[in-house]
Parts: structure tokens; sequence; C-alpha cells
């Protein structure tokens, strides 16, 4: 019976050894694997609420949002992003949309890009294709040195760089080149 034993120890040891060696990883493979999802959080369907001292101030959603911890930390929003902005009374005061979105959580600061639009409660909207909005600036939160275009009820105005409340209720273009007044009955929709 020693025999048998050893022999059947002896088998199951060999098979166990051929597939320890057969089931070896690349080494490579497991650390690019790795360093993909290293620090890397996802989240869907985010709705975030934003208030300070217990009044609503933004509602933020968008369909996908990445937080990634490197060195510097942010959240990126790669699938658009929507804000609604709230005023003491709790009414929307302003809307923001982008298709794009990254904010660096050190920094306080948020770059929108691709088809960024703001609205405030008359209608006056604000399009740009990239915007600056910081959180720490107060009356000029959102800011851009690129081209915009504001439409109000009765004018178009085109420019190079602007600086606006979040609430876009007072908004200055730093370089206006055009102005269009429209009245109101032969305003595009």
């Amino acid at each position: 019976m020693p025999i048998q034993f050893n022999i059947k120890f002896l088998a199951a040891f060999i098979i166990g050894c051929f597939f320890l060696y057969s089931c070896e990883n690349d080494i490579k493979a497991i650390k690019d694997l790795d360093a993909k999802k290293a620090g890397v959080e996802e989240a869907k369907m985010v709705v975030v609420n934003y208030s300070l001292g217990g009044r609503k101030k933004a509602v933020l959603v968008s369909p996908l949002m990445f937080r990634v911890q490197e060195a510097v930390p942010y959240i990126e929003f790669p699938k658009t992003i929507h804000v609604d902005f709230f005023d003491a009374a709790g009414l929307i005061e302003s809307k923001l949309d982008a298709k794009y979105a990254k904010y660096k959580e050190n920094e306080s600061n948020v770059f929108l890009k691709d088809s960024v639009r703001v609205i405030n409660i008359l209608g006056d909207t604000l399009y740009c294709n990239e915007l600056n909005w910081d959180l720490k600036k107060t009356g000029a939160e959102f800011y851009t040195d690129k081209p915009v275009r504001i439409r109000t009820r009765t004018q178009i105005i085109d420019g190079i760089g602007m600086e606006a409340k979040q609430d876009f209720s007072e908004w200055h273009i730093i370089q206006p080149v055009g102005f269009l007044k429209v009245p109101a009955s032969q305003f595009p929709n």
C-alpha cells in the first residue's frame, strides 16, 4: 500500500505542476489590465445635489461620470452634463448644458466644452465651445477667452472672451466683434 500511495501522490504532484506551469500569466498583460482600472470609479445616471447653508444651490445630472484618482484628482463627465441653478427661494435661475465637463477637485474649477449653453430666467442664452466655471469666484464664475455668442430677446452679440455671473443675470464680453439688433417678432427660435 505505501507504494500505491506514493504513486498516486507522485501522479497528483506531477499533474498539479503541469497545471501550475500551463496557467502562467504574462506579467505585462497583468500590469496593463491593472493600469487601466487603477484609481477610476465609474457611475451611471448621476444626480448630484449641491447645497450651501441648507439651501439647494444646484442639481447636476449626467448619464456617466468617472472619478479619477491621480496626482491631480478629477471628475469627468464624458457624455453630457446638465445643471440647474437655484435662487434663495428655490426657483431655477439659470441652466447649463455641455457635452463634456471635467472638474478638478483641488482647484474647484469645471472645464466645459462642446456645445456649451447657459440660459437665464429671461431667456438670455450664451453659446460657446469652451467655458470655465470657477466655484471660488464670486460674480464672475463663468469665463472664457474663446468665441462666444449671446442671444437676448432683441439682439445677438458675438465676441471673443466673456465673464458672467453664475445666474447669467450679468455678463461682459471682453472683445465684441458683432452686434445684430432683431425685432422680437422676427427673432429666430
